[in-house]
């Protein structure tokens, strides 16, 4: 800000500091920045002393220096923020990203005011430096937290810098403003570093996934569930000998409330009778509205289904929901049982509504199987509990949930150890705040993380700017909990989604013992207490198998799934005490 125009009236100040104290300051500076640099939201109150402090040294500097009006009113902007800063009533992220992006503009544009009507060597380092504090700010504005990472980490090298220099310093030197060519350089540096800052803002946002105006939601909606609003033909990673389409139909929210959903239809377009369905629960694809499978660039892969193909060859259809708010606008209800479960039975429902519009001969048969992954694991758990009462008229021959997020009180203790599992945990705190007036966002999460919380969860997985949050994952001092994320209504609430019992069909369970996100033995954990409920279990593990590899295309556990569906479809009994209760095993 008006950094460069104090230096002079700084630098003679340390050169009458005994050498004692000017290693000590510097030693303090460097170890200060230090942890703003590799920790820069470790600490809120760290970051707003910094931030205050910058604006009160460099205010008081351009209003001792300020031989112009421009110089003096830069001085009370920088002021008057350091203020509003300090009597703000808790500020959190977003309030420091809010004041410290308008300083950034307001003192660039009197700065370039005061460069276009300055002369001499200074004009362009002035008018440079000052484009480049707009551009900044505006980028704050606009991109709130990946601005802020970025000043808090500049912020911090630059005291490093400046502790090194002190502690080495053993002369002093002539008081003054910098050289021209020097403030001249490092103008261009700030103008370099804003435009790269902005050229990689414009990259991350062109990345962003964003539903077309097939997702609106039409002016009349039935209020009955399972409903066909609209269809039309897909062609996106389609296999050859399917035709495809995406839908929109009526479902239900967790609540009840009426809400509407998208999905995609997969039909083979040689078989031979009606096809059988695999009304398929996708993993994990992010929690905003652009994150809906059917937007992505990779419909199918990117919720971890990598065996379209072993279905269409076999004859079988895929019915596929997005779930509501994936694609559609309203709350997803990420790991959030009766949501789920809901948007999959009414898009099986709402499938047999297209059937005028598929090849001839081509019909979905009323065998049903339910297959998912991880979160999609969980959704078929409850789609296989739901469906006898809320949707009685579907049959279904099975569920095979793979690496499912069954226990979820176990599941948020330690899904951010590592920095994929720290967006997972986004995903969840932030769908169930959003969904549950009883859990508050600002209870659970620290304050220092809770700008970052918000803005992570509107990245999906597949997209680029997903990197841009696993680096704040990485710099966040983990846990981003400041409070048990079990305890009060939020462990309420993950109680009441843990996937419940009895499912009254065929139930298949596959884990990876690699797993580092499911873990296994959490697993394990929920197949007992349904074992002790009663509930006959096919649980499966697969050594060397982690959270994705387990359902690569060749993986055992995607053979093994493939013949334990064809054996359903067929009607074949689900593998004896053998293989359909494996019960006596975990005990």
């Amino acid at each position: 800000m008006g950094a460069r125009r104090s230096r002079g009236w700084l630098r003679a100040v340390p050169d009458r500091w005994p050498p004692a104290v000017r290693v000590l300051v510097g030693v303090l500076l460097v170890a200060t920045g230090t942890v703003l640099a590799l920790r820069p939201f470790r600490s809120l109150a760290v970051l707003f002393v910094l931030l205050v402090g910058a604006l009160v040294l460099s205010g008081v500097g351009d209003l001792l220096r300020g031989r112009r009006p421009w110089g003096v009113l830069r001085g009370l902007v920088q002021l008057v923020a350091a203020l509003a800063l300090l009597l703000w009533p808790g500020p959190g992220l977003g309030v420091l990203t809010l004041v410290v992006a308008a300083t950034l503009v307001v003192d660039g544009s009197l700065g370039l005011a005061q460069g276009w009507r300055s002369r001499g060597a200074d004009r362009w380092a002035t008018l440079l430096g000052s484009g480049a504090l707009v551009v900044v700010g505006v980028l704050a504005l606009l991109w709130r937290d990946v601005t802020l990472l970025v000043l808090a980490v500049a912020f911090g090298v630059r005291l490093v810098v400046q502790g090194f220099r002190l502690v080495r310093r053993r002369t002093a030197g002539p008081p003054g403003a910098a050289r021209p060519a020097r403030r001249l350089t490092g103008a261009v540096l700030a103008v370099v570093g804003a435009l790269l800052l902005a050229t990689v803002g414009v990259l991350v946002q062109r990345g962003h996934p964003q539903p077309d105006g097939f997702y609106a939601v039409p002016a009349e909606v039935p209020a009955e569930p399972g409903r066909l609003l609209r269809a039309e033909p897909f062609d996106r990673k389609v296999p050859a000998g399917a035709r495809a389409w995406r839908i929109l139909y009526t479902t239900t929210r967790d609540d009840g409330i009426p809400a509407v959903a998208s999905g995609l239809v997969v039909v083979p377009t040689g078989a031979d009778g009606p096809a059988p369905v695999v009304a398929w629960a996708h993993g994990t694809t992010g929690w905003a509205p652009g994150c809906a499978p059917s937007v992505l660039d990779e419909p199918f892969e990117a919720g971890a289904l990598f065996a379209l193909e072993d279905v269409v060859d076999r004859g079988w259809a895929l019915v596929a929901s997005d779930y509501v708010g994936l694609g559609t606008e309203s709350p997803h209800p990420y790991v959030i049982g009766q949501g789920e479960g809901r948007s999959v039975l009414d898009a099986l429902r709402a499938a047999r509504e297209v059937a005028d519009e598929m090849p001839d001969g081509v019909t979905l048969d009323d065998r049903t199987v339910v297959w998912g992954h991880s979160q999609g694991g969980h959704a078929a758990l409850w789609t296989g509990a739901l469906a006898p009462t809320y949707a009685p008229e579907l049959r279904l021959d099975g569920v095979a949930a793979l690496a499912p997020a069954s226990n979820l009180e176990a599941l948020v203790q330690v899904i951010e150890e590592s920095a994929v599992g720290a967006l997972f945990a986004v995903y969840v705190v932030q769908a169930y705040a959003s969904v549950y007036d009883d859990v508050r966002l600002g209870d659970y999460v620290r304050p220092g993380a809770q700008l970052l919380v918000r803005e992570m969860a509107q990245r999906c997985l597949s997209e680029r700017g997903v990197l841009v949050s696993a680096g704040q994952a990485l710099l966040l001092d983990r846990p981003v909990w400041d409070r048990d994320p079990t305890s009060g209504p939020f462990g309420r609430r993950l109680a009441e989604n843990v996937p419940p019992g009895p499912i009254s069909v065929p139930l298949l369970v596959g884990q990876g013992e690699a797993d580092t996100l499911i873990a296994p033995a959490a697993q394990q954990e929920w197949v007992r207490a349904r074992c002790a409920e009663g509930q006959q279990v096919d649980y499966r593990t697969y050594p060397g198998r982690d959270h994705l590899s387990l359902v690569a295309a060749d993986s055992p556990a995607t053979a093994e799934l493939l013949a334990w569906t064809a054996e359903r479809f067929e009607g074949v009994p689900a593998g004896g005490p053998a293989r359909q209760d494996r019960c006596a095993d975990l005990h």
